[in-house]
């Protein structure tokens, strides 16, 4: 009964809080916000000027006072506090329309595989800090299997590899639970530095990471191409210090990601060889699922399948998994007891 009467005055959400973009889905609702995890700040003040999209728009465009960054790196907080006022922007954003009181929303909220449990606290803690009555952690690679509807709970084995903002999260699941895994610290943001260095040293040109990124959205793709595609990319020459416009071609691009690209596919080798034999059957005839902003990398499937020799797909909208896959535990919190972790972490024993 207390329980349906909070639900009157606040909504549950479900946070994917990425390196990159973070997303809400409310109950009952689905996703509602969906923006960049960026965050400005006059450090002049302390006051917050902008979060999410319009924060985006400032990132390298600001005086020195005004710091437009991301308060997550790697898919754990760097910054708690900026995290805290990011969080509250996203829960008040989200009960919008609601008579809402303080503490009164259920936040799950996605981690990555890897995360100690200090990073665990952290995320906790700035939930609550930012108006959440009760907080569930639920792994990521466990979240976008279900929300990719991969029957996770039965006794077979699924291989999902999850590629995002700061984090690359590849996990072996089955009957509930994780089997094995592997958490790197190369995805996007990786990808898009590699850019910016390899036009760097190949053309003394410096890169703002937006223009990497777009670049790697629009011509990269994870397997050598075959027919050559060019776009401009524009920048400050190094030696000159005068504002340069190049060519950039899909050979140049893929060579700069290359290294990274191999980096993920030998962690997923190395989840395979650590499979039990049976779960490796049934992966071997399901497949590997890929999901995350990395999955719409071109070619980034065919790359696993390539070196992998398990036909490798994309989840249906890759993007949003994580989220979604906490939604569906939010509706079922019963039937999903066994895959969340409540917000009573145990404390170290005092001495």
């Amino acid at each position: 009964m207390f329980n349906k009467l909070l639900s009157y005055l606040s909504k549950d959400l479900a946070i994917d809080l990425g390196t990159a973009n973070s997303l809400v889905y409310v109950r009952n609702e689905g996703i509602v916000i969906n923006e960049p995890s960026v965050i400005a700040v006059n450090q002049k003040t302390g006051q917050i000027l902008a979060i999410g999209e319009e924060a985006r728009r400032m990132v390298g465009k600001t005086p020195a006072h005004i710091v437009a960054s991301r308060p997550l790196v790697h898919g754990v907080i760097s910054d708690f506090e900026t995290t805290q006022e990011m969080l509250k922007y996203f829960i008040t954003k989200a009960n919008r329309g609601k008579f809402v009181f303080r503490n009164f929303s259920r936040v799950i909220i996605g981690v990555p595989c890897g995360a100690t449990e200090v990073e665990k606290k952290a995320v906790i803690d700035a939930c609550k800090e930012a108006g959440a009555r009760e907080v569930f952690l639920i792994e990521e690679p466990l979240a976008s299997a279900i929300g990719a509807r991969l029957p996770i709970q039965e006794p077979g084995g699924n291989l999902i590899v999850d590629i995002g903002g700061g984090t690359t999260e590849i996990a072996v699941i089955s009957l509930g639970g994780i089997v094995c895994f592997r958490s790197l610290k190369i995805a996007g943001d990786r990808l898009n530095h590699y850019i910016m260095d390899f036009c760097q040293s190949e053309f003394k040109l410096l890169v703002g990471e937006r223009s990497a990124e777009e670049v790697k959205i629009m011509i990269g793709q994870a397997l050598p191409p075959k027919e050559k595609k060019e776009v401009a990319i524009r920048g400050r020459n190094l030696v000159t210090g005068l504002p340069e416009e190049i060519m950039i071609s899909n050979s140049d691009v893929h060579q700069a990601m290359e290294k990274s690209l191999n980096q993920i596919i030998q962690a997923i080798k190395e989840t395979i060889e650590e499979t039990p034999p049976e779960l490796l059957a049934d992966i071997m005839t399901n497949g590997i699922y890929v999901s995350g902003g990395g999955a719409l990398l071109k070619d980034f499937p065919n790359l696993i399948t390539k070196m992998t020799r398990v036909p490798a797909r994309v989840v249906e909208d890759p993007l949003t998994t994580v989220a979604k896959g906490g939604g569906i535990v939010l509706e079922s919190l019963d039937s999903f007891g066994d895959v969340i972790v409540s917000d009573k972490i145990e404390e170290p024993p005092k001495i």
